[in-house]
């Protein structure tokens, strides 16, 4: 597998990243599932096939995951050429995306990209 984009786990101003706490709270099978689609998607980056990713609006994409009977989706954007942010995971129980996940989401990428830059992101890596 060759990687041609660098996933990032969003963090808030405390550390805390939504998509690996949701990552780490499911069993080891889901967590496989879910690692597997996230290669994938740094392997594929914008060209991601449905149906494991979708584009939303606004620059934000979808990462589809069924785990255990669940709908999740990731949401996520790329940034500065390599990167891909995943902002939030959450279960899907209704047929469209809600508006208030999207809008989260966008949230998410005007303060990332408030705090980040070209210059700059690579301290998110050492």
């Amino acid at each position: 597998m060759n990687k041609k984009w660098q996933v990032l786990y969003y963090s808030d101003s405390s550390g805390k990243s939504h998509v690996e706490d949701f990552i780490n709270s499911r069993n080891l099978n889901n967590q496989v599932k879910i690692t597997a689609v996230i290669e994938y998607l740094e392997e594929m980056g914008v060209n991601m096939p449905r149906p494991y990713a979708d584009y939303l609006h606004d620059g934000i994409y979808e990462l589809r995951v069924k785990l255990s009977g669940d709908e999740t989706r990731t949401l996520y954007f790329f940034c500065f050429e390599k990167y891909i942010v995943l902002t939030h995971t959450f279960l899907k129980k209704t047929q469209k995306v809600p508006d208030s996940e999207i809008n989260k989401a966008i949230k998410i990428k005007t303060e990332f990209l408030s705090r980040f830059n070209k210059d700059n992101i690579e301290e998110l890596i050492t």
